[in-house]
């Protein structure tokens, strides 16, 4: 998969394609199914880096990491940043109900949702996009593995802010 192309990304099944900004207004547009969602930067030229993001303190722990740690996780030349899962064999979790729980982290929430953290670091990270792909009748762990296997094949590592595979 093309991680770069909007146009193959949709024909691969990910819909949705708005940013964190818009999601924060109105995130009825999420589906209420299991799938997989993507973080995309699509302007990926001008990144800062932040010494303190917007993720909150979920309990207690400190979200940041510094600076020379963001740099060392950054891949060149994408513009995927994250690639998450909602729901699974033991979760009840959907789209809507995770990726809720992952902007709500990213407004500074003591919230559980310390995967992708990373993202709160970057400037203007309410510009970032966010796609998905429902499964519905799939096991969401195991396309996410799937993509992050292609990931890592293509780029020789994970994304910026998936910290486990």
């Amino acid at each position: 998969m093309n991680f770069n192309n909007l146009d193959e990304l949709k024909q691969n099944g990910f819909k949705g394609f708005k940013t964190i900004k818009d999601l924060l207004l109105d995130s009825t547009v999420l589906p209420m199914t299991r799938g997989v969602y993507l973080v995309l930067n699509t302007n990926n030229k001008n990144v800062e880096f932040l010494s303190t993001g917007s993720g909150g303190f979920f309990k207690g722990k400190n979200p940041n990491v510094s600076i020379s740690e963001l740099e060392a996780n950054w891949v060149d030349n994408t513009i995927a940043l994250y690639i998450g899962k909602a729901g699974g064999i033991n979760s009840q979790a959907n789209l809507r109900s995770r990726l809720r729980q992952y902007l709500r982290f990213g407004q500074g929430k003591n919230v559980g949702h310390w995967g992708g953290r990373f993202i709160w670091q970057l400037r203007k990270s309410e510009d970032l996009i966010i796609c998905w792909k429902e499964l519905p009748n799939q096991d969401p762990r195991e396309e996410e593995l799937t993509i992050i296997k292609d990931f890592v094949r293509i780029y020789g590592k994970r994304p910026f802010a998936n910290l486990v595979n």
